[in-house]
């Protein structure tokens, strides 16, 4: 997804005992995590994930918005046309290159799918635009499959933590696939993205609310504001 990764710290991974008391820790916090993104069915997840590369899922929902409306569907996406397509999601980061991709998976779809999104990866990978991140979320939140989605925050915090680390984003995703016990496979993905992008943060993590710190690999843990 062209997404880059920062050199990870060499960090020990954690035991078997600590990445269970982790995963029951947020699954006691947040039972049922859902992602950020706005879609309606299956098409319109899977080209909202398309659009969220190196963009935010606020700004994707915000250009989606009106194109869902008018485009829920590959055949009414063909439809309308890559120059609408465009002129719908130009306030989103590679917005050219992203409606191009858009409008030709959508032509795929229709070509080779009767018009429905596959639920394998290898389906996924072929169509325009989708890698295997992409793939994964979309067989993660609609068809229900236990993977990993890689994303900076993910791949930050699997390393920092201990939990899973590794040197590339297909190392971390194989790691965590190991690491995580299987009952919290499902939601693992969902539980560590939100935590990296609203706790574990890249520059400044905030360890004086997270969770998960007795647990944690980080050091030194950063402290909590002075209050003035």
């Amino acid at each position: 997804m062209g997404e880059r990764m920062a050199k990870p710290r060499k960090v020990k991974s954690l035991s078997k005992a600590d990445v269970e008391s982790i995963f029951a820790r947020f699954a006691q916090m947040d039972p049922e995590p859902k992602g950020e993104l706005d879609y309606s069915n299956a098409f319109t997840l899977l080209v909202a994930v398309v659009l969220s590369a190196q963009a935010t899922d606020v700004g994707v929902n915000k250009a989606t918005k009106a194109l869902f409306q008018l485009a829920p569907t590959p055949a009414a996406m063909v439809a309308l046309g890559q120059q609408a397509i465009e002129d719908h999601v130009k306030t989103i980061g590679l917005y050219r290159t992203k409606a191009k991709n858009v409008y030709a998976l959508s032509q795929l779809l229709l070509e080779r799918h009767n018009g429905e999104v596959p639920d394998t990866r290898e389906e996924l990978e072929a169509l325009p635009g989708v890698g295997r991140k992409t793939a994964n979320v979309v067989l993660n939140i609609w068809f229900k499959q236990p993977t990993i989605a890689v994303d900076t925050h993910l791949f930050r915090v699997g390393n920092r933590t201990g939990i899973a680390p590794g040197a590339t984003p297909l190392a971390v995703e194989l790691a965590m696939q190991k690491a995580v016990p299987e009952r919290y496979l499902l939601h693992a993905h969902h539980w560590l993205i939100l935590h990296g992008r609203y706790i574990c943060k890249a520059r400044k993590p905030e360890c004086w609310r997270c969770i998960i710190a007795e647990w944690c690999q980080f050091e030194p843990k950063t402290p909590a504001p002075v209050q003035k």
